[in-house]
C-alpha cells in the first residue's frame, strides 16, 4: 500500500503535492503511475493529516481535497484506491467514485460512520488510536498494550457486524505510532502473529515513524533502512499489507522474503 498524502502538513509528505494551498493533480498522478509501476497494489489517499499534534481539518476541505484524487487515480489509472478517512460523506463519495477500500483510524467511531461504510459495502480497515491525533501522543498508557488493543479491535468488530459489515469486509490495525510510545510498538510488533491469528487480514504502517528516531536517532529522510527492517518483520509476523512511502525498496524486501519462504 503506497501513502499518498492529500496534505499540507502530514508527518512525512505534507505538503509534497500541494501549491498555493491547492492539490496538485498532474503531480500526483505522475507519482501515483510510479508507485503503480514499482509494484504497490494499492493507493491509499488521505486528506487530513493524523500525525501527533495535528489539527482538524473541515468536512469540505477534505472533500475538496480527497475527491478529485481518488476520481483521477480510478478513472485515469485503474487503481485500487484506499481512502484514508473517518468521515461518513467522505466514505460515500469516495466509494462513488470508485475506491475500493476505506481505511479509518477512528475505526468507524464518528457518528454515522458505522452506517455509511456498510451503505457503500466496501472492505474497511479498523485502526487501534488512543485519544485523538492532538493528544496521542502526550503521555500513552495500558494496562497491557497487546491486550488493550485486542479488545478495542474486538469490540469495534462486533459493533461493525451489527451495522450489517460482515467479516469477510474487515481489516484491522494495530495502530503504531497513534498513542503509543516506544515500548508499546515494540510490544505489539512481537505479538503481531497473535494478532493476525485473530483470522482478520492485518494492515501495519510503521514507514518512516517516530519510533525508528528513537531507535535509531535519524530524521525523517534517513529512515529508510529502519522502515525496510521494519517492514521485514511485520511480513515474517503475519502482516498483510504494508502501508510504505518507499515502496521499490520494500518490495525488494518482500520479494527476498517470499524467496526464502517459498
Amino acid at each position: 500500500m503506497a501513502i499518498l498524502n492529500v496534505t499540507p502538513d502530514s508527518f512525512s509528505d505534507g505538503g509534497q503535492y500541494f501549491s498555493a494551498d491547492k492539490v496538485r493533480l498532474d503531480e500526483i498522478l505522475r507519482v501515483a503511475e510510479e508507485y503503480l509501476k514499482q509494484g504497490a497494489s494499492i493507493l491509499d489517499v488521505g486528506g487530513e493529516s493524523t500525525r501527533p499534534g495535528a489539527q482538524a481539518v473541515s468536512e469540505q476541505e477534505e472533500l475538496d481535497r480527497v475527491m478529485p484524487v481518488v476520481e483521477a487515480l480510478v478513472g485515469r489509472l485503474g487503481a485500487l484506491v484506499s481512502v484514508d478517512t473517518s468521515r461518513p460523506n467522505v466514505m460515500l463519495e469516495s466509494a462513488a467514485k470508485g475506491a475500493s477500500l476505506i481505511n479509518d483510524v477512528r475505526a468507524l467511531q464518528l457518528e454515522g460512520a458505522l452506517t455509511a461504510t456498510a451503505k457503500t459495502g466496501l472492505p474497511v480497515c479498523l485502526m487501534h488510536m488512543q485519544g485523538q491525533p492532538q493528544t496521542m501522543q502526550a503521555k500513552p498508557e495500558y494496562e497491557d498494550v497487546f491486550t488493550d488493543v485486542c479488545d478495542f479491535l474486538k469490540q469495534r468488530i462486533e459493533a461493525a457486524n451489527l451495522a450489517g459489515i460482515p467479516n469477510n469486509k474487515i481489516l484491522v490495525d494495530p495502530g503504531f505510532g497513534f498513542g503509543k510510545a516506544l515500548e508499546h510498538n515494540l510490544a505489539l510488533l512481537r505479538q503481531l502473529p497473535d494478532l493476525a491469528a485473530l483470522g482478520f487480514p492485518v494492515l501495519v504502517g510503521l514507514s518512516r515513524k517516530s519510533m525508528l528516531s528513537q531507535i535509531l536517532n535519524k530524521p525523517i529522510d534517513q529512515r529508510l533502512a529502519g522502515s525496510l527492517a521494519l517492514a521485514l518483520v511485520a511480513a515474517q509476523s503475519g502482516a498483510n499489507i504494508i502501508r510504505v512511502h518507499d515502496v521499490a525498496a520494500t518490495l525488494d524486501v518482500l520479494k527476498v522474503l517470499a524467496a526464502v519462504n517459498n
